[in-house]
C-alpha cells in the first residue's frame, strides 16, 4: 500500500519545455533562438548547429538570467553560426526546375528536370534525372530525393559490407539511415547500426570509414586503443578520413538539411 500511494502522489516527471525568442545581433541581423527549459540542465548552455542557436535553461534559472546570458554573448554566438553556416546556402537549396547539379559521392553531379506523370529520380552515367508532374509538390519532391540518396548509400554499404563481416563476433541487426545533427554513425546495444544521410555526399572512402568504425563496436564498444587497433588493421587510412571530416563535415551536413528541408 506504501509504494502505491507514493506512486500517486509523486509528483509528475519534468519534461522539456521548448519556445523560440528573436535576438538581434551587433550586425542588425535578427535570429531566432530555440529555447529549451531542460531539467536534467544543471547551468545556462548556450549550442549552435546546422539547425541553428539553442539556449538551454535549468528548471529553477528565471527567464531574465537566460536573456541576460544571451545577450552576453551575442559576439561568440555571431561566430558560431557563420562556422556552421554553409559557403553558398543557396546552391544547396533544392528549386524545381532550376537546380542544375546535386551533392554525390564528393562531387557535383549534373542534374536534370523532365515532365512526367509521377515523381522519379534516377541516376545513369549522364547524371542525376528528375522527372515530375507539374503540380507536384516541393515536398513531394524532397522526399523522392531523401528516398534517392537513401537508395544510393544502401547500395554503396551493400558493395563495402561483406568485405568486413569477417571476424565479426556477429552482423548488424538492422541498418538505419537518418539525418543526425553532430555524429556520423553509431551502434546501440541491440546492434542496430545507424548511419548519417549525409555520408553518401561525402567522398565513398569517407563513408566506407565511418561504417568500419561503428562495425568495429561489435568488437569493442569504446574508444579504447584496442577499438583504434582494429580500425587500423581494418582501414589504415582512417586518420585522413577523419581529417576530412574535420574540414568538410558541417558543409555535408548543412546541404543535407538544405536539401531535404527547403
Amino acid at each position: 500500500m506504501p509504494s502505491l500511494l507514493h506512486r500517486l502522489i509523486a509528483r509528475a516527471p519534468q519534461r522539456l519545455q521548448r519556445d523560440t525568442l528573436e535576438l538581434e545581433l551587433d550586425d542588425g541581423r535578427r535570429i531566432e533562438v530555440l529555447r529549451v527549459r531542460d531539467p536534467r540542465a544543471r547551468r545556462l548552455k548556450l549550442s549552435v548547429d546546422e539547425r541553428g542557436a539553442r539556449l538551454t535553461l535549468p528548471v529553477r534559472a528565471s527567464m531574465v538570467s537566460g536573456d541576460r546570458f544571451l545577450h552576453e554573448h551575442r559576439d561568440w554566438l555571431a561566430t558560431q553560426l557563420e562556422r556552421h553556416r554553409p559557403p553558398d546556402a543557396a546552391a544547396t537549396a533544392l528549386a524545381p526546375g532550376h537546380t542544375s547539379q546535386l551533392p554525390l559521392r564528393g562531387e557535383q553531379v549534373p542534374l536534370s528536370w523532365h515532365d512526367g506523370r509521377y515523381i522519379r529520380i534516377a541516376r545513369d552515367d549522364a547524371g542525376i534525372h528528375v522527372q515530375r508532374p507539374a503540380r507536384a509538390s516541393d515536398a513531394a519532391l524532397r522526399r523522392a530525393l531523401r528516398a534517392f540518396y537513401e537508395a544510393e548509400a544502401r547500395a554503396d554499404i551493400g558493395r563495402w559490407l561483406p568485405t568486413y563481416l569477417a571476424g565479426l563476433p556477429r552482423t548488424p541487426r538492422q541498418l538505419r539511415l537518418k539525418v543526425m545533427s553532430s555524429q556520423w554513425g553509431s551502434l546501440a546495444p541491440d546492434g542496430t547500426l545507424a548511419l548519417d544521410l549525409a555520408l553518401v555526399l561525402a567522398r565513398p572512402s569517407a563513408f566506407e570509414y565511418v561504417l568500419v568504425h561503428e562495425l568495429c563496436h561489435l568488437l569493442q564498444a569504446n574508444h579504447s586503443p584496442a577499438f583504434w587497433r582494429e580500425v587500423e588493421a581494418r582501414f589504415p587510412r582512417w586518420r585522413e578520413e577523419r581529417t576530412y571530416f574535420h574540414a568538410e563535415g558541417r558543409q555535408l551536413k548543412a546541404s543535407l538539411r538544405s536539401l531535404l528541408s527547403g
